[in-house]
C-alpha cells in the first residue's frame, strides 16, 4: 500500500510542477527589480546627487557674494605727536599731540564682499572635473541598469532551472517506483533474481535524496529572486524548448570587440578617470597658478565708549571695485609635490585602462564563442535527448521481454532525466551568453530584454 501511496505523491508534486499557474515573465520582473533592489536603489541616489556636479561647474564661474557682520566689546588706543595741524579762522600749529582711548567699548563692524573670476586655471579644473564626474555617473548609471536586467535574467533562470530539476527528478521518481514494484513482483514468480530490486530500491532512495536537495535548491532561488524582485519565485512563465536550427544573428567577433572598445560601460568610465587624472595634474602647474579676479567691497567699522579722555568714537567706512591679483610665490613644495603625484595617477590610469581593455576583449570573446558554438551544442543535446527518449522505451520493451535487465531501464530512465536538464541549461547558458555580450558591448537595453523575454518564455495560460 505505502508504494502506490508513494506513486500517487510523486504524480501529484509532478502535476503541480507542471501546473499551468505561471504568471511573472522576465520584462515583470526587471519592472519590478527596479523599484525593489537595494542595490539599484543606492546606484539611482548616487547618480542624482552626482548629477547636481553641473550645476556646481557652472557655478564655479558665476559671480560669489559674502556678508561678514560682527558685534562685541572692544578696546583702542592710539597716540600722534609731531603733527602739524591747521583748519580756517585758526593759526597753523606744529608739534600737535592727538591722543584717544577707548577701555571696553562697544565694537560694531560689517563687510559686503562680491567676487567675480576672471582667469583662474584652478577653477578651470575643478569646473572641468565636476563635469567629467556627472558624465561618468551617467554612464554608470546606465551600466547598474544593464547590471540589474543581466542579474534578474540570472535569478530568473535559476529558478526555472531548480524548477526543472525537481520536475524531472519526480517524474524519475514515479518511474522508479513503478519499477520497483515491477521487479518486486517479478522476484515473487521468480523470473528476475533479488539483485534486481536492490538496484531499484536503491536508485528509489537515491533519488528521494536528490528529490530533498532539489527542494531546498529550489526555494533557495526563490528567496533570490524575491528578494531581488520582491515577486515570488513560484509562478514564473518556462521557457521554450530550443528549435532543431541554429538560431545565431551575431555580428563578427571582431565587430563586437570594437563595439565593445568604443562603447563598454566600464571603459567609459575609465576614460572619464583619465581625463580627471590629467585635469588633476594641470591644476597644479606652476604656470596655472596665477588667478584674477574683479573685486567689489563695502565696509564699516566703529567703535564707541569711554577712555582716559572721556567719551570717544572711531569709526571706519570703505568702498572700492577693481581688479586683484594673486600669484602664490612658496607654497612650502606642496604644489610640486601634488603635480607629480598627478602624474603618476596618469600613469596609473592609463595602465589601469590598458588592463581593463584586455579583460573586455576576453569577456567578449568568451560570451561570444558561448552562442556559437552553444547553438551547435544545443542542437547536438536536443538530438541526444531524443536518442535517450528513444532507447528509454526500447529498454522498457526489453526489460518487459527479460531483454534487458533492470539496471539497464534504471540507467536509460536517468540518461533521460540527465540529457533534459543539460538541454535546458545549454539553451539558458546561451541566451545569457547573449545578454552578457549585449552588455559588454553597452547594448543590454529594455529592447534587448523584451526580445530575450519572447524568445524564451511561452505564452500565458
Amino acid at each position: 500500500m505505502m508504494k502506490y501511496l508513494n506513486s500517487m505523491f510523486s504524480a501529484a508534486m509532478l502535476c503541480l510542477i507542471c501546473a499551468p499557474t505561471f504568471a511573472t515573465d522576465l520584462m515583470e520582473s526587471w519592472h519590478a527589480a527596479q523599484s525593489h533592489d537595494p542595490e539599484f536603489a543606492a546606484a539611482q541616489a548616487n547618480f542624482e546627487a552626482m548629477m547636481t556636479h553641473r550645476e556646481q561647474s557652472r557655478g564655479i564661474w558665476l559671480p560669489s557674494v559674502g556678508l561678514t557682520v560682527g558685534a562685541g566689546i572692544g578696546s583702542a588706543a592710539s597716540e600722534t605727536t609731531g603733527a602739524q595741524f591747521s583748519a580756517p579762522g585758526f593759526n597753523q600749529s606744529t608739534g600737535v599731540s592727538f591722543d584717544t582711548s577707548i577701555r571696553r567699548g562697544e565694537m560694531t563692524q560689517y563687510a559686503l564682499v562680491a567676487r567675480q573670476p576672471l582667469l583662474n586655471r584652478t577653477l578651470l579644473t575643478q569646473s572641468r572635473q565636476l563635469a567629467l564626474s556627472a558624465d561618468m555617473a551617467e554612464i554608470e548609471w546606465r551600466a547598474a541598469r544593464q547590471q540589474l536586467a543581466l542579474r534578474v535574467a540570472e535569478r530568473y533562470f535559476d529558478v526555472l532551472i531548480a524548477s526543472e530539476t525537481l520536475r524531472q527528478l519526480l517524474q524519475q521518481q514515479t518511474a522508479i517506483e513503478f519499477t520497483l514494484s515491477e521487479t518486486r513482483d517479478r522476484f515473487k514468480f521468480g523470473s528476475i533474481p533479488i539483485t534486481d530490486t536492490y538496484e531499484a530500491s536503491a536508485r528509489a532512495e537515491t533519488v528521494r535524496a536528490q528529490i530533498m536537495a532539489a527542494e531546498m535548491d529550489l526555494q533557495i532561488k526563490q528567496s533570490m529572486f524575491a528578494d531581488l524582485t520582491g515577486i515570488s519565485g513560484e509562478r514564473l512563465l518556462p521557457l521554450n524548448r530550443p528549435t532543431d536550427r541554429p538560431t545565431v544573428n551575431l555580428p563578427s567577433l571582431d565587430a563586437c570587440i570594437r563595439d565593445a572598445l568604443l562603447n563598454n560601460p566600464e571603459l567609459l568610465v575609465q576614460a572619464k578617470k583619465l581625463a580627471i587624472a590629467e585635469d588633476e595634474a594641470e591644476k597644479h602647474r606652476a604656470l596655472n597658478s596665477p588667478s584674477l579676479d574683479v573685486i567689489a567691497q563695502v565696509g564699516h567699522e566703529r567703535l564707541h565708549g569711554n577712555g582716559d579722555y572721556g567719551g570717544a568714537e572711531n569709526s571706519a567706512s570703505n568702498r572700492m571695485i577693481g581688479i586683484q591679483l594673486t600669484i602664490p610665490l612658496y607654497t612650502g613644495g606642496i604644489r610640486s609635490a601634488k603635480y607629480s603625484e598627478a602624474v603618476h595617477l596618469i600613469d596609473k590610469a592609463k595602465f589601469d585602462s590598458e588592463l581593463l581593455k584586455q579583460k573586455i576583449v576576453t569577456q567578449v570573446r568568451t560570451n561570444w564563442l558561448g552562442v556559437t558554438v552553444g547553438e551547435s551544442r544545443l542542437m547536438a543535446l536536443s538530438q541526444a535527448h531524443k536518442a535517450s527518449l528513444a532507447r528509454l522505451e526500447a529498454t522498457r520493451l526489453g526489460h518487459s521481454v527479460g531483454d534487458r535487465t533492470t539496471l539497464d531501464l534504471l540507467n536509460a530512465e536517468n540518461d533521460v532525466t540527465n540529457s533534459a536538464l543539460a538541454l535546458l541549461q545549454e539553451n539558458i547558458h546561451v541566451h545569457l551568453n547573449k545578454l552578457k555580450l549585449a552588455q559588454l558591448v553597452g547594448s543590454l537595453d529594455e529592447t534587448v530584454l523584451s526580445d530575450t523575454n519572447a524568445l524564451l518564455v511561452s505564452e500565458k495560460n
